[in-house]
């Protein structure tokens, strides 16, 4: 008897286990709305993780308005009740400044700083109109006072805030602001933006946002598409500066590709590796065990659209284009 019991034993240590079954898209949405419940803040804002000592990670730790507008686009995209929606209006509406920029009272960027103002400006603004709701004071002075001296030394994946604040102010980029742009975005001749997926997209979601196509197009789509890692994701810099990379190609794939095999094919990779960055308190992680974290819980859901795991409501929230950073865009076939 105890031989067989050894045997038992033995046979249950050295097997191997049973493969993870991968959540159902109600599961997934169950636990991201839970996630976001449990962030939600008294006045309105979001918090970046579960724990409040948690200070986030990427955008959640760069500026305490994006958790708030994360948390803003994720409801709309799925057609769910924000847990106070006023108090969360209120809270950016109360954010703005004077001179119409917004501004951030925790996180590692300066308010003042060009890259601060401009940031925290897109991000209120697009959640502003996600809302149905105007900023107090006209906020594109920030945006023309940054592009007539700063705009050459903020970072190279801001080029899309630009004609996305407009937009969402219901005004298209002026012309002269959009050559200024256009000048600090030369390409490689892969189609690439300093060797950069995080740039390329600024760089594809910038021409699709003014409706103009992406140049060099085929060729960054093959490029994307064989940057591709075997687990799904990409990543060619330091996570520091990769933290998006998933979400960026998967918006260049889709947007170039259309419905090609290949492009399904690396979308449902994509789509394998947002899902293990799922935590089982229902939030996601920008890496597989990384904590819970608003700013990622965007970025993978918006994966997951994008791969047609999650379905967004139906119909769309007005201007969906314009929420977050085009998860929602349409596809041109």
């Amino acid at each position: 008897m105890r031989t067989a019991v050894a045997t038992l034993l033995i046979a249950a240590i050295v097997a191997p286990p049973a493969p993870a079954v991968s959540p159902g898209p109600a599961d997934v949405l169950a636990g991201l709305r839970g996630f976001f419940a449990k962030t939600a803040q008294p006045d309105g804002s979001f918090r970046p993780g579960i724990d409040p000592a948690y200070e986030g990670m990427s955008d959640s730790a760069f500026s305490d308005l994006a958790p708030v507008a994360y948390a803003v686009v994720i409801h709309k995209t799925f057609g769910w009740k924000l847990p106070d929606e006023a108090k969360t209006r209120e809270f950016l509406l109360d954010r703005q400044r004077a001179d119409g920029s917004f501004a951030n009272k925790a996180g590692t960027v300066d308010p003042d700083s060009p890259a601060g103002r401009a940031y925290n400006t897109t991000m209120a603004v697009m959640a502003l109109k996600a809302l149905g709701t105007p900023p107090r004071r006209d906020p594109l002075p920030v945006f023309d006072s940054v592009l007539k001296a700063d705009y050459k030394e903020l970072p190279a994946y801001m080029t899309s805030f630009f004609p996305l604040a407009y937009l969402a102010s219901g005004r298209p980029i002026p012309p002269e602001a959009d050559k200024k742009i256009k000048a600090i975005m030369p390409q490689d001749a892969d189609g690439y933006l300093h060797d950069h997926v995080a740039a390329t997209f600024h760089a594809a979601h910038y021409y699709r946002l003014i409706g103009e196509p992406v140049p060099k197009g085929e060729a960054m789509l093959a490029r994307v598409l064989r940057d591709q890692k075997p687990d799904g994701s990409w990543m060619l810099n330091p996570p520091a500066r990769d933290r998006h990379a998933t979400f960026d190609a998967v918006f260049v794939v889709r947007q170039l590709g259309g419905n090609r095999p290949q492009v399904r094919a690396a979308l449902a990779k994509a789509a394998g590796w947002a899902l293990a960055c799922r935590n089982p308190d229902g939030g996601f992680g920008h890496y597989p065990g990384s904590p819970s974290d608003a700013d990622a819980g965007f970025f993978h859901a918006g994966t997951l659209v994008m791969a047609g795991v999650l379905r967004p409501v139906d119909p769309l929230p007005p201007d969906a284009h314009l929420l977050g950073w085009g998860h929602l865009f349409p596809v041109r076939e």
